[in-house]
Order: C-alpha cells, then structure tokens, then sequence
C-alpha cells in the first residue's frame, strides 16, 4: 500500500477548511490532491479531531496485539491437546 505524503493529522486539517466553507476545488488545488482524494479522505476521517484519531489508533494497536495473544494462546491449547491425545 502507497504511504500518503499526508499525515492522518494534516488530512484533518485539510478537511476542516472544508467545514469552515472554503471551496473543495480550492483546497484540492493548494495542496495538490484530487477530489477524489479528498472525498474518500472526507468519508473516512469525517467529524473526527486529532485526539479522537489518536484514541482511535491507540485502540487499534491494542486490539491487534490482544488478537495475536488469543491467536498465540489457541495455538498453545492446540498442541496442548494433540500431547495429550496421543498415547505412549
């Protein structure tokens, strides 16, 4: 996946000149993004501030390190359990 040249912060930023009522194809045009780009930035990103999207990645960096504990730990109780079904 391309890294944007833009951080998840500045597009937020970018996205509320929109809410203060400057022009789409102005802002496209000041920081060189499509309108496209912009929109898809809108549909995800949308009536969020930066402590929300700050909040919102930390929650995802722990549910992605709680996933692979309960990955490790099933795996763990799979070979728990092939041990014990075999018979010396």
């Amino acid at each position: 996946m391309k890294k944007s040249k833009f951080s998840e912060e500045q597009v937020i930023k970018i996205l509320k000149l929109q809410e203060d009522g400057h022009k789409v194809e102005d802002i496209c045009r000041k920081y060189g993004i499509s309108s496209a780009t912009f929109y898809s930035w809108r549909n995800k990103y949308s009536g969020m501030d930066v402590q929300e999207l700050r909040r919102l990645r930390s929650l995802e960096e722990e549910n992605s390190r709680l996933k692979r504990i309960v990955a490790n730990q099933s795996l763990e109780i799979d070979m728990i359990k092939d041990l014990l079904s075999k018979k010396p």
